[in-house]
């Protein structure tokens, strides 16, 4: 549903307004003297003296004015929710296209959300888990770049041991390095 779309959405709150017990008599007459007031193009003086009188049932004048905006376009049914916004807050946020959008607008809202919680959550593992790769690959490089000094000579047979809980990856990298470095230990 389109939100400028007054004209239609006046249509189908018609039913609603003019059975709801909150559009009294002082309500609607506030409404029409809105309209002719501010917008007499929209309501004429004559027209709006027609909306008002007391002789006539409330909710016959209001459902006659809502014809009459109906009749008269877009613009006049925006202007009478504009008014009806403004006097009875209440009324209008519980019109059924209101309700509609809201809920449509939820629904929106709802599945963004769930959609960039998907995008940005790179794992579930915690901070520990990031520490860990971190701390490894902080070890790969210092073993990398330390290893064939004399500093760590000890790590050859330590290596393989330490690859035992390693993904296979993890395994023939650390087995691999361990066999290059005694290659090179036993070729000095």
């Amino acid at each position: 549903m389109d939100i400028d779309d007054y004209h239609d959405q006046l249509q189908r709150d018609a039913h609603f307004l003019c059975s709801d017990q909150r559009m009294d008599t002082e309500l609607v007459d506030r409404l029409v003297l809105q309209l002719n007031r501010i917008y007499p193009q929209i309501l004429s003086d004559k027209e709006a003296q027609g909306f008002r009188k007391l002789s006539v049932p409330t909710k016959t004048r209001l459902a006659d004015l809502l014809k009459h905006l109906h009749g008269k376009g877009e613009e006049a049914c925006h202007e009478f929710y504009r008014g009806l916004h403004i006097h009875a807050e209440d009324v209008y946020t519980s019109l059924p296209t209101r309700v509609i959008q809201r809920e449509m607008a939820d629904q929106k809202l709802s599945s963004t959300v769930a959609i960039h919680q998907e995008r940005f959550v790179l794992n579930n593992r915690g901070p520990m888990f990031f520490l860990s790769c971190f701390s490894f690959a902080v070890g790969i490089a210092i073993l990398y770049y330390y290893g064939e000094g004399d500093t760590l000579r000890s790590t050859g047979p330590f290596l393989p041991c330490s690859a035992a809980k390693f993904s296979k990856g993890a395994k023939d990298v650390f087995i691999c390095y361990s066999e290059v470095g005694k290659r090179k230990k036993g070729g000095r």
